[in-house]
């Protein structure tokens, strides 16, 4: 793929897995989304068995990077944000139902002072039980890591560049982003943003067992949290 500026002011990370129908529409909205700002695109092929890699157009400001097997949504996304080079930090699905066009709004907010921007759907497009269950979890969760935020399942999110040291990579670091970098010291806001119904295929990170693995997750975080290191170097 062409390469990108070397230090972009954002960078945008995308994982990816089997979303082959939405790659073409998915680079032109974020195209248009970016228009004016200083960006690179960072697309995560997390071992698609679909043409999806194929389907990522080659162009100016995209990266690409490919895993040899599907590993989940949290390597793709650490891989991506350890990868990327911009000043600010932006994560998205692939499958178009977070909106492109809200990205500027989120770096908005970063530019106000905000350290990391987390979207809320407003309005979700999807089935009455997987709102339901979306919002259960959500509120154990919030109250439980104390990160206060209502929607974490929501991938549209903004960080500035120094929350990156803050993730631990794990299995399900995804849904705890807002917590590791809250519990770090850094500022939080949240925004509402558009939430789109799925138009091709379906969910490929789905429920399975992850009630279970996002509890036991809950709980590590939590000891996690209780035992950062804290300390601040004196002036002299």
């Amino acid at each position: 793929m062409n390469q990108s500026p070397a230090t972009p002011a954002v960078s945008v990370v995308v994982p990816v897995f089997n979303e082959e129908e939405n790659m073409s529409i998915l680079q032109s909205e974020l195209s248009a989304a970016l228009s004016g700002l200083d960006y690179e695109i960072v697309f995560v092929d997390d071992g698609s068995t679909d043409r999806s890699f194929a389907k990522i157009a080659s162009a100016p400001r995209t990266r690409v990077l490919r895993f040899e097997q599907n590993a989940g949504q949290s390597a793709a996304l650490y891989a991506g944000i350890r990868a990327a080079r911009g000043r600010t930090i932006v994560m998205i699905d692939s499958d178009l139902q977070n909106d492109p066009a809200d990205i500027p709004r989120l770096i908005e907010e970063i530019s106000r002072g905000a350290d990391l921007v987390c979207g809320y759907r407003a309005r979700r497009k999807d089935t009455l039980t997987k709102r339901l269950t979306s919002r259960v979890a959500n509120f154990v969760r919030s109250r439980f890591t104390k990160d206060y935020v209502r929607d974490t399942g929501c991938t549209l999110k903004a960080m500035r560049r120094e929350c990156v040291d803050a993730l631990v990579p794990f299995k399900g670091m995804h849904r705890f982003i807002p917590a590791l970098i809250r519990g770090a010291g850094y500022r939080l806001v949240e925004i509402p943003v558009n939430h789109r119904p799925r138009r091709f295929g379906q969910t490929k990170y789905g429920f399975g067992s992850r009630a279970l693995r996002a509890t036991m997750d809950m709980f590590g975080v939590r000891w996690l949290l209780s035992r950062r290191l804290n300390y601040k170097l004196r002036d002299f």
